[in-house]
């Protein structure tokens, strides 16, 4: 991980006809979201995705909250 940045992480069932699993999203970053077979995939996915996120950001030069 990039930095030692804390963001919160809502884990959401996705339907069955959606392929089943567990979204994990991330509110304060607009559009920083994974999934992953179990809620615990889900959190370590996510993790690279707010990794992505951020790197993204600053190389854009945009205020990472």
């Amino acid at each position: 991980m990039m930095d030692a940045l804390i963001y919160p992480v809502m884990i959401t069932p996705l339907m069955a006809e959606d392929g089943g699993g567990f979204a994990a999203t991330v509110p304060a970053l607009p559009g920083c979201r994974s999934d992953g077979e179990t809620p615990e995939e889900a959190l370590r996915n996510v993790r690279e995705a707010i990794d992505a996120w951020i790197a993204m950001a600053r190389e854009l030069g945009h205020v990472v909250p």
